[in-house]
């Protein structure tokens, strides 16, 4: 047998191979293992640690796509919106004024969008779920036993992860997201992933009652104003879902209508109210903070308002102009604590335009499919997204690692139903 006969035979079997169900199925879990762990990820292993980690994932991901090109449906799936925003983000290598960082945040931003892509791309919906859903079950019961071993055995706080050791006193908890918010955000989009577990019948009663009692367990204890507000906000979205999913076809339009209208209105009288609700929530404190970060943000967007200062993602605490932000407090910004005002800052007007136009996409189609399609399992992107842009007002969590490539598989897998350039 020749070299080259060698050759074939080992591509052939190593095309078998990363083509395997189970092989994808590992793969899947992995991808959304990773992204949730990632702060503990830096914090043991550091930085390069967690990047080689996910280089070897896209890798796979690369090899697995090449393997499976000719079953998948390419037409319609990548949505174009996504595609101009990675572009926007990488043309602002031209202009960053810290270069190095930007191509480092842009491989960072490119490696999470491939490791989504692979997910969306290779994995029907409900399979999905079902991933997202045994990853955020270890992810919930790993926090809670760290914040039992901090909090409660050596009742010390665990420094390196973050960890105050609050259990105790009832919360806050950070489990092993570093901070309440995060942790809170995970709990949301866990209890919307269990509730889908439940309704689609993919696990156990006990399993998916169980699960639903520890989210929201983890939810309380996090003590978070923004996750509890975007676990109300989930709630009334997933209500109106059912609303409109009883509604007949014929007259679904003029309820999508007047379900938007209201929507409007309930946020112009929030905001109207703002004040009213803040105080309510007892969140003044923290949001006199974070009005102090979003004037020094804005500050500098003004020097750069149309193309932005250059993409960096998470923020470095040690290059300007973010080491501004340092000397407000003793906290260490890695955040506009805003993604709108984030991808401002970063992109400009012009890349704020195309994320919102990318965001407002991707909702629009996943919760027109919501809507539509019978199984309630089309529910579920739908409402991450719901989940991902609310929280997106108050965090950037969005623009970055779990955050990110949650966003990129809701906004492929309701791309692959209703995109428009499928009608041609």
């Amino acid at each position: 047998m020749t070299w080259w006969a060698h050759l074939r035979r080992v591509v052939s079997v190593a095309s078998e191979v990363l083509s395997a169900p189970r092989m994808i199925a590992a793969v899947t879990t992995a991808i959304v293992g990773t992204s949730v762990f990632s702060h503990v990820l830096r914090q043991i292993i550091g930085p390069p640690g967690l990047v080689a980690i996910i280089a070897a994932l896209s890798i796979i991901a690369v090899l697995t796509i090449v393997a499976r090109w000719r079953t998948i449906e390419w037409r319609g799936i990548l949505p174009i919106s996504l595609l101009v925003f990675l572009g926007w983000a990488g043309l602002s290598v031209i202009w960053s004024q810290y270069t190095w960082l930007t191509a480092g945040g842009l491989a960072y931003l490119a490696g999470f969008t491939a490791l989504g892509l692979y997910v969306a791309l290779l994995r029907d919906t409900i399979q999905i779920v079902r991933t997202f859903g045994d990853v955020l079950r270890l992810t919930l019961g790993v926090s809670i036993a760290l914040e039992i071993f901090s909090g409660v055995l050596i009742d010390t706080p665990i420094e390196l992860l973050g960890i105050s050791g609050n259990l105790a006193e009832l919360g806050p908890i950070q489990g092993i997201s570093g901070s309440r918010n995060q942790l809170g955000i995970l709990a949301v989009m866990a209890l919307v992933t269990f509730a889908t577990e439940h309704r689609t019948k993919s696990t156990s009663s006990l399993t998916s009652i169980s699960s639903l009692i520890v989210a929201g367990v983890v939810l309380v204890l996090t003590n978070s104003q923004l996750a509890m507000g975007a676990a109300l906000v989930a709630l009334v979205a997933a209500a109106a879902l059912y609303g409109l999913r009883r509604v007949p076809s014929d007259r679904r339009r003029f309820w999508q209508v007047g379900l938007l209208a209201a929507t409007i209105a309930v946020a112009i009288a929030a905001w109207v109210s703002r004040s009213v609700i803040i105080s309510w929530a007892d969140a003044s404190a923290e949001l006199n903070y974070r009005l102090d970060v979003w004037r020094e943000a804005w500050s500098l967007i003004s020097l750069y308002p149309l193309q932005g200062w250059g993409w960096i993602g998470t923020w470095r605490d040690d290059v300007p102009p973010f080491i501004l932000f340092q000397n407000l407090s003793a906290r260490t910004e890695t955040s506009a604590s805003n993604a709108l005002l984030d991808v401002w800052l970063q992109l400009g007007l012009v890349g704020l335009v195309i994320f919102i136009g990318l965001a407002g996409l991707a909702l629009a189609r996943s919760w027109l499919l919501a809507s539509r399609q019978r199984s309630v399992v089309y529910a579920w992107p739908a409402l991450m997204l719901v989940t991902l842009l609310v929280t997106a007002l108050a965090e950037s969590s969005i623009l970055t690692e779990f955050g990110w490539m949650s966003f990129v598989v809701c906004a492929v897998k309701a791309a692959e139903q209703l995109s428009w350039r499928r009608a041609f």
